[in-house]
């Protein structure tokens, strides 16, 4: 059993920084993928970034490269979104997630329907 809860968000204008938390409560925080989702009102459930906490490789969309970073620390058991540069198109619930690896060597997806563990979500505003 996986529990994620995320942290951070909030209002901010365009242009301006936020950085989210993901705190992960597991047997063992090794071995998983972690990823950060976005949605808004009426919109699919779409990744901006995804960490391998074993392997340490990280992956995000042309959408938030350079402006988006995903980080952990396994001592804190957490994984952080730094998100710069802000836009308005960036508002959204942000969610974290988890799923468990098959293997040391399995590939960790972006997509949404290969995590089984959700956090209740944290809201991000930007404005222009």
């Amino acid at each position: 059993q996986v529990q994620l809860v995320e942290s951070g968000g909030g209002s901010v204008q365009a242009g301006g920084s936020l950085k989210l938390s993901c705190v992960v409560s597991s047997v063992t925080f090794l071995g998983k993928c972690i990823g950060w989702f976005r949605q808004s009102p009426g919109k699919e459930r779409d990744g901006v970034a995804r960490i391998d906490t074993t392997l340490l490789s990280t992956s995000s969309p042309d959408s938030v490269k350079g402006r988006f970073t995903i980080s952990q620390d396994s001592a804190k058991n957490t994984v952080y979104l730094q998100m710069n540069s802000l836009k308005p198109e960036d508002t959204a619930m942000y969610y974290c997630a988890a799923k468990a690896k098959p293997s040391v060597a399995a590939y960790c997806q972006l997509s949404a329907e290969d995590y089984n563990y959700w956090g209740q979500g944290t809201q991000v505003t930007v404005s222009s």
